[in-house]
């Protein structure tokens, strides 16, 4: 099995899963539940979460999701390579019903993110990225007929053939863009920042960066919308400093990377770990 049959096959799994975030996104009304640590949980993650969670069981790899954070430690920590996700990033952007949500997916090797995709359902918006290609957008619409047949095709285990990925693979990057677009050069210093976390050291964060470049041009984002900023060339630098878990950042951590760019700790230039005991982040910086 190669790379790109994980990264297809996620693909597909984050396009079917957005389908039925918006079924519960466009219903007259939603239930919210609120989780134990006090986030809001609808519908709409459940429903996400199974069938991801269907899709990549076809691989006997082990999954780590926001909806599945029990594991213990000394059972994950053995983990050579993973699954991590979240079903729906930005259920608070959800629940205003502003669009910013995604799905994220991504592979996990040796505690690194090497795979992600990210989907944006409210806006047919696809990201994607691996070490071995690179990273992309697309528009879903554009691409559903890459997967026509695919389960029908499968092979014994559940998932396409190599020979099947590569081609599909080929023909999913002709129907995609390369990351990170170039920026027009009139273009000020761009920052990014969460739209539903605002703190007083973003606040600061920018007022810094004024003094420096200037013009500033501050975008407000939600869920991992921010780092897709970042490896599109939109945004020049994304300051997180505030509470994220593993989940939130994986798929977009590889998105940024792949496209050229870099996900450091806040105080260091180090990488964000994954897999550790405490699966939350610490204030990290996303820059190209």
């Amino acid at each position: 099995m190669n790379d790109k049959v994980y990264l297809l096959t996620s693909i597909q799994a984050a396009i079917e899963a957005g389908a039925a975030i918006l079924d519960v996104y466009r219903s007259a009304e939603f239930e919210v539940e609120e989780k134990v640590d006090k986030s809001p949980l609808t519908l709409a993650d459940r429903r996400s979460h199974e069938i991801i969670a269907n899709y990549l069981a076809s691989f006997n790899i082990p999954i780590l999701s926001e909806e599945g954070r029990d594991i213990p430690y000394p059972e994950r920590n053995k983990w050579d390579s993973y699954w991590l996700i979240d079903p729906l990033d930005g259920t608070k952007e959800f629940i205003k019903k502003n669009g910013e949500f995604t799905v994220n997916i991504a592979m996990i090797h040796q505690n690194k993110p090497v795979a992600g995709v990210i989907y944006v359902p409210d806006r047919d918006t696809l990201y994607f990225a691996s070490t071995e290609i690179g990273s992309y957008k697309a528009g879903s619409r554009q691409i559903l007929g890459l997967f026509d047949g695919q389960k029908e095709n499968a092979t014994q285990s559940g998932v396409m053939s190599d020979i099947d990925s590569g081609q599909r693979i080929q023909h999913l990057i002709e129907l995609s863009t390369r990351l990170p677009i170039k920026p027009s050069a009139n273009r000020p210093y761009t920052v990014a920042g969460s739209r539903s976390h605002a703190t007083p050291e973003l606040e600061a964060f920018v007022d810094e960066k004024r003094q420096a470049h200037g013009q500033v041009e501050f975008i407000s984002a939600g869920s991992s919308l921010k780092l897709c900023l970042v490896a599109e060339g939109r945004a020049d630098i994304y300051p997180r400093t505030g509470p994220t878990m593993e989940w939130d950042t994986a798929a977009g951590q590889a998105v940024v990377e792949c496209s050229g760019g870099k996900v450091y700790k806040y105080d260091m230039e180090e990488p964000l770990d994954y897999n550790k005991e405490n699966l939350l982040n610490p204030w990290f910086i996303a820059t190209r």
